[in-house]
């Protein structure tokens, strides 16, 4: 008669298998940094003769906080395991990443979700700015106090300094506001 394993036990070995194989996450390993001395040449051709190779992500190497802009020295490049694949919406190449800043914490070997970073602000909460209206060939300028921050593209709104009126006006990438009549 056969014993069933007990659950303990079955934990005790996964465990084990874990700390011996070096504690990879279960749906990547490390393309960069071989501390055999192997080249990634020669890892990837290795890998290519057990199984096709899957694609490359970056993932954070360390907590990175809200607020905090994203450094490429933040990120590790891990190969997903052949026959995985990144979820949607992740974001996983250095050129969405570089730059950004964490909406949320991020953590360690996880996917970056888009959603969790965001442009840095191109204009901060209660910066004086100048605001344009431009119709044709007519161009009107004031001062303006943002009442919120905001980055290129961005919809937010400002105080006119003179009159007191507040404005909705688009962020342009010099850092002024244009606004449009409403």
């Amino acid at each position: 008669m056969v014993m069933p394993i007990s659950c303990s036990a079955f934990r005790r070995t996964a465990l084990v298998l874990a700390l011996v194989t070096g504690g990879m996450p279960a749906y990547a390993q490390e393309s960069t940094n071989q501390s055999t001395g192997q080249s990634a040449n020669q890892s990837a051709t290795q890998i290519a003769s057990n199984q096709a190779v899957g694609e490359v992500v970056l993932i954070p190497n360390r907590v990175i906080y809200p607020g905090e802009t994203i450094q490429l020295t933040a990120l590790k490049q891990v190969t997903l395991i052949p026959g995985k694949h990144k979820p949607e919406a992740m974001a996983t190449l250095a050129e969405e990443l570089q730059g950004k800043v964490a909406k949320r914490t991020l953590l360690p070997g996880r996917y970056i979700p888009s959603t969790a970073v965001r442009d840095a602000w191109l204009v901060e909460q209660g910066a004086a700015v100048q605001v344009f209206f431009i119709s044709g060939g007519l161009t009107i300028s004031a001062t303006a106090v943002t009442l919120q921050p905001g980055s290129a593209g961005d919809l937010i709104k400002v105080r006119n300094s003179d009159s007191g009126k507040i404005l909705s006006g688009t962020v342009m990438a010099d850092g002024t506001i244009q606004v449009s009549a409403s």
